[in-house]
C-alpha cells in the first residue's frame, strides 16, 4: 500500500470497504468556519453508517487563549470517538462537505491521538454523491469503540516553537492563509494583521483545489520545494486557528514529510500574546 493510499480513499474503494464483513468506523465532520455544525446536513443525507462528529466540541477545546480551535481535552476527545465506534487498530475513515477542511483536522486530531488507521474520502460527500454510491438518513447505532487517546502521535509547535522555526533559517514554517491576511491588508476574523515574522506564504489554494482534492504527491512536493521547504529541513503550517494548516501537513505527509509539524493555535493564539512580533508587507 502506498503512502497516498494510506492516506486517503476514493469514494469508489470506500464503498467497497464498506459492503466488507469487517467495514471500517466512518466519521462524517462536515463543518464551516462561521458555523453552524454539520449536524443539520448528516441529518439530511450522509453515507450508510457514518457517525456525525462535531469538529468544534469533540475533536477541538473550547476557543480562548490558545487559539480559535486548540488541541482537545483527551478524554473528551476519546468518549467521543468511542461513542463513534472507534476501536482501537481498527481503520477509521473521515469526510466532510468537500473542501478538505473539517476532514484533515479529524484525519490530524487522530494522528496526533495516536489512531494510526486513519484516512480521508477524497473529495468528500460531494465525491460519494458525484459516483452515484447511496445516501442514508437512518440514524447510526455504532457498537462502542475501546480506542485509548494517547496524545504525542504527530508533532505539535507552540507559539515559541513557531517563533524559532521561522527566525533560524533553518527550516521553514508556512502561512498557508490568504496572501491578503498574510501582508496584513484584510483580516476578517482575528483582531489583528499580519503574520509571524519569518514565515514564508503559501496560500493552501497552491496545493489543494476548492473541491478539497491534492495533485499528485510528485506535484506537490514541487509546490512544496518552490515555497522553500527542504528536504531534510524542519517544516511547519499555521494558518487562523490551526483547521487549514491541518490540510497543509496533510499535504506535506503525501509529499513525503511526516515529520511536518502542525502549530495548532496558529494565529489566533499568537496574537493573543500582544507582546509577541507582527510582520506585515510581503
Amino acid at each position: 500500500m502506498s503512502g497516498t493510499e494510506e492516506l486517503l480513499v476514493e469514494a469508489d474503494r470506500l464503498a467497497a470497504e464498506l459492503d466488507s464483513a469487517d467495514p471500517p468506523a466512518l466519521l462524517d465532520v462536515r463543518w464551516r468556519l462561521a458555523g453552524p455544525p454539520g449536524r443539520d446536513d448528516h441529518a439530511a443525507g450522509h453515507l450508510p453508517g457514518a457517525v456525525f462528529v462535531d469538529l468544534d466540541a469533540a475533536l477541538c477545546g473550547p476557543p480562548g487563549a490558545a487559539g480559535r480551535h486548540p488541541l482537545p481535552d483527551p478524554a473528551v476527545l476519546q468518549a467521543a470517538l468511542r461513542a463513534a465506534g472507534v476501536r482501537a487498530g481498527h481503520p477509521v475513515v473521515v469526510y466532510d462537505g468537500g473542501d478538505g477542511l473539517g476532514a484533515a483536522r479529524a484525519w490530524w486530531t487522530l494522528r496526533w491521538a495516536g489512531h494510526q488507521p486513519v484516512r480521508v474520502l477524497h473529495g468528500g460527500f460531494p465525491a460519494w454523491v458525484a459516483a452515484g454510491l447511496p445516501v442514508s438518513t437512518d440514524v447510526p447505532t455504532p457498537a462502542p469503540g475501546d480506542v485509548t487517546v494517547r496524545p504525542g502521535g504527530l508533532p505539535v509547535l507552540d507559539a515559541d516553537a513557531a517563533a524559532a522555526l521561522a527566525a533560524t533559517g533553518d527550516g521553514t514554517l508556512l502561512d498557508v492563509r490568504a496572501a491578503a491576511r498574510y501582508r496584513g491588508e484584510h483580516e476578517p476574523v482575528d483582531p489583528v494583521a499580519g503574520h509571524v515574522p519569518g514565515a514564508v506564504n503559501l496560500p493552501a489554494g497552491e496545493y489543494v483545489g476548492p473541491d478539497g482534492r491534492f495533485p499528485s504527491s510528485g506535484a506537490l512536493r514541487e509546490r512544496f520545494a518552490a515555497a522553500g521547504v527542504a528536504d531534510a529541513a524542519p517544516v511547519g503550517a499555521y494558518c487562523g486557528s490551526g483547521v487549514t494548516a491541518a490540510q497543509a501537513v496533510l499535504a506535506l505527509h503525501l509529499a513525503g514529510r511526516p515529520d511536518a509539524a502542525l502549530y495548532v493555535g496558529s494565529w489566533s493564539n499568537w496574537v493573543a500574546d500582544p507582546s509577541r512580533p507582527v510582520a506585515t508587507g510581503g
